[in-house]
């Protein structure tokens, strides 16, 4: 009955990357702000990272390209401002710190999303909980200037549900009695994992609410999802996931990713920007004294096409030169196997001598470089 019993909270920092924009230039807070992950290639190549509510009355979206975002924006004086990850960080740090000093567990999620456990702070008491989380907010907001949303369920799943749906400066409280009729009414995509090809296939299955799932025959889903997926949907679309609020282990893999200034088949200027990418693997790895045994590249080529192709060494190693000779025989090898060029390069090593995470995350693959 102990997991029937959890409180735990979900803290998502509203529009995170527009907002530390915001505060640091206060004149801007009224207008629309879009931050923008730029190629390089051109002013407007590029994408959408965040944009504030402002922007997205407009219709500005996440992962939009920038030209567009401009285009719906004209005529007004929206700020375009390149991403500034180090700034970001140390806003999200502040946040962090005041969040654990609420949590009993903790886990950071990403730069702007962490999971608090609070069951022993609030003797599992869900209005206990309203009132512990207003603190929060008002704590965060005080000390930082940001405002976060917060979504307070039973498990990990109903929380992150629950603060999803009033954002921003959100407080969304789902008693354990309540969460599947929470749950019941909503679109199936709201739940992780539910894409748009799942989302898809249930709807020609008559699945279009969570409600629907949580009837829908567990057998049968097993028999189209798989054993995982389906017994993961069942539950999922009643309200049931066990899954503990933890400190995340050490990283699964360590990669970055960049766009090319051209579309090029050269292979001495791909090895360029993958020499870029490298330098700043290389310092993440040394920061924390880690081997591998794994070195990997990823290639978008010119029709957008995506191939991964990697190697596994004999010995652990921690050098840059052995990342840096493999990354280029990866390359080689690919260059030989397709006459398309390529735009976009990654590199990524994992395989870590240290002791294995606790948990796989479904995002360890690349971060934007």
């Amino acid at each position: 009955m102990q997991v029937q019993n959890r409180v735990v909270m979900l803290v998502d920092f509203d529009y995170f990357f527009a907002q530390c924009e915001e505060l640091r230039d206060p004149t801007i807070k009224d207008k629309p702000v879009v931050v923008g992950v730029y190629s390089g290639r051109t002013e407007e190549s590029g994408a959408v990272s965040t944009s504030n509510y402002v922007a997205r009355k407009y219709g500005v979206k996440s992962g939009m390209p920038l030209f567009l975002a401009k285009r719906k924006l004209e005529g007004t004086d929206a700020v375009f401002k390149p991403v500034d990850h180090e700034y970001y960080d140390q806003v999200s740090d502040k946040i962090m710190q005041i969040l654990r000093g609420y949590a009993d567990a903790f886990e950071q999620v990403s730069v702007d999303e962490a999971y608090l456990d609070v069951t022993q702070k609030v003797q599992g008491d869900f209005e206990q909980a309203r009132l512990y989380a207003q603190k929060m907010k008002a704590h965060a907001k005080k000390e930082t200037g940001i405002t976060v949303s917060v979504g307070v369920g039973l498990n990990k799943l109903v929380a992150k549900v629950a603060c999803d749906s009033q954002k921003p400066d959100g407080l969304t409280v789902v008693k354990p009695e309540e969460a599947q009729g929470f749950l019941a009414p909503l679109p199936v995509n709201c739940l992780l994992g539910v894409g748009k090809k799942t989302s898809s296939k249930m709807d020609s299955l008559g699945i279009k609410t969570v409600g629907d799932l949580a009837k829908y025959d567990i057998q049968k889903l097993i028999a189209i999802f798989g054993k995982t997926l389906g017994i993961y949907f069942h539950n999922a679309a009643n309200a049931i996931d066990n899954e503990p609020v933890q400190e995340q282990g050490e990283a699964e893999s360590i990669g970055r990713v960049g766009t090319l200034k051209q579309n090029t088949r050269d292979l001495e200027f791909i090895l360029q920007k993958t020499d870029e990418l490298i330098e700043d693997i290389f310092k993440e790895v040394t920061e924390k004294n880690l081997s591998f045994k794994q070195v990997a590249v990823y290639a978008v080529m010119s029709d957008l096409s995506g191939k991964s192709r990697s190697v596994t060494l004999e010995q652990p190693a921690k050098d840059k030169e052995t990342i840096k000779r493999n990354v280029r025989s990866l390359f080689e090898k690919y260059l030989g196997e397709s006459k398309l060029e390529i735009r976009r390069v990654g590199v990524k090593v994992a395989g870590f001598s240290r002791e294995e995470p606790q948990q796989k995350q479904l995002t360890s693959f690349f971060q934007i470089g």
